[in-house]
């Protein structure tokens, strides 16, 4: 039983030992535990290939990524998995002086780092970063390594990603910018499945909703720094 992801902390990354660990494996871990599958096997991918791998039969289920009417297209959804804002991963000291979306907009001289086909692209272009200072990556490392070596001002991602990766990497002198709510709300993410495995996609929700708010879960989630009112923002 293949389950796709990316390498990024907190969700997903690979400790020393090679091993597959992150917030979004270990509760697929557990619910295909629940469910009574056997095999469990992780395989890394890059975001591009997450729902064409799905809809073509390379894994069973992906990932949390946010379910926007678009993807809803080529594939089905579980139900929420996490709640989040997005937020600006920028050199220590924030030397552009971001506060969101906006605020690169209104730097010309701010390049700005995305993953290829990420919601944040999307949003950035919504507030007026003109597509000539946007930088597409593929991985998450190389859109860090751009702001990093300041060939970006900033890289949109979730914050908890940003911060995750932060705590790995300590070297690098990053800080994270979250982006306001006022700005954009969070947003949710849930795992992803073919729009033919709805028996699946049924089993998989009725794990979630037995544990998802649980003593269980709060203490698994708080592990990888979420709060107990991101937590909340799943089960209200």
């Amino acid at each position: 039983m293949k389950f796709a992801y990316l390498i990024e902390p907190p969700f997903n990354y690979r400790e020393p030992d090679g091993s597959v660990a992150g917030c979004d494996v270990e509760l697929a871990r557990y619910v295909f535990s629940e469910i009574g599958v056997d095999g469990f096997e992780p395989v890394e991918t890059e975001f591009a290939e997450l729902l064409p791998g799905v809809s073509d039969g390379r894994w069973r289920m992906t990932t949390g990524l946010f379910a926007t009417d678009e993807r809803r297209l080529i594939a089905a959804f579980s139900r929420p998995i996490w709640a989040l804002p997005d937020g600006l991963l920028v050199a220590e000291g924030n030397p552009f002086k971001l506060s969101g979306y906006r605020s690169v907009a209104e730097n010309p001289r701010c390049v700005l780092a995305v993953i290829r086909d990420q919601f944040q692209h999307r949003s950035a272009v919504a507030f007026g970063v003109p597509e000539n200072r946007i930088m597409i990556f593929e991985t998450y490392r190389e859109a860090a390594n751009a702001v990093r070596h300041g060939q970006a001002g900033a890289y949109a991602s979730v914050a908890r990603a940003h911060t995750g990766f932060m705590e790995q990497n300590p070297a690098w002198q990053l800080e994270v910018v979250a982006v306001p709510p006022g700005e954009k709300k969070p947003a949710f993410g849930s795992f992803a499945f073919s729009k033919t495995d709805d028996d699946f996609r049924v089993s998989v929700d009725k794990v979630l909703d037995r544990y998802l708010g649980s003593t269980e879960h709060r203490a698994m989630m708080a592990g990888y720094g979420f709060s107990a009112q991101e937590i909340d923002l799943l089960t209200t």
